[in-house]
């Protein structure tokens, strides 16, 4: 039986267990460059893993809903064993983010980030995959480059959906 789930608002706190939130916190800044520029030092460490290197990549996302209107279905869930993975947005577009503590639809948690914020997943956390609002939005995203199979997939049984409503 399909449910739907609550969006929370992305914040530190309740995303901590599945990872950390990137966001450009004046505290956690600097000035370098003669004081022209403002560094946001270290929000979030790349994790490949043993004998894998981190990659820099553009994700392209479009909605899972494209051209319905109504409820996003999250269907199916996934993993990265062996390493991080952050997604950082390169437009000023909130988008969403599906994650559990195991590959559940009971455990699912859904939150909205905005435009200016950032995630990184943490290594072996279950998340659905990139949940774009817009059109078209892209993302910055470090992933691993290695040997080993860094992808589980999980598919919920017929009927047991999780719905989002992001209006």
């Amino acid at each position: 039986m399909s449910r739907t789930l609550a969006i929370e608002p992305l914040t530190a706190a309740p995303f901590a267990p599945f990872g950390a939130v990137i966001e450009a916190d004046i505290a956690r800044s600097f000035l370098i460059n003669g004081g022209r520029t403002r560094r946001f030092d270290a929000l979030a460490l790349a994790d490949p893993g043993e004998d894998a290197d981190a990659a820099l990549s553009v994700f392209r996302g479009a909605p899972w809903n494209a051209g319905e209107d109504g409820p996003i279905r999250i269907a199916m869930l996934e993993r990265h064993p062996l390493g991080s993975q952050p997604f950082v947005p390169m437009e000023r577009h909130d988008w969403l983010i599906v994650v559990a503590e195991r590959p559940d639809p009971a455990a699912c948690r859904a939150f909205r980030a905005r435009g200016d914020q950032g995630i990184q997943l943490a290594r072996g956390v279950w998340h659905h995959p990139l949940l774009v609002l817009q059109p078209v939005q892209d993302f910055l995203v470090v992933d691993r480059k290695g040997p080993g199979n860094n992808l589980d997939e999980h598919h919920f049984a017929p009927g047991e959906e999780v719905l989002l409503l992001p209006g």
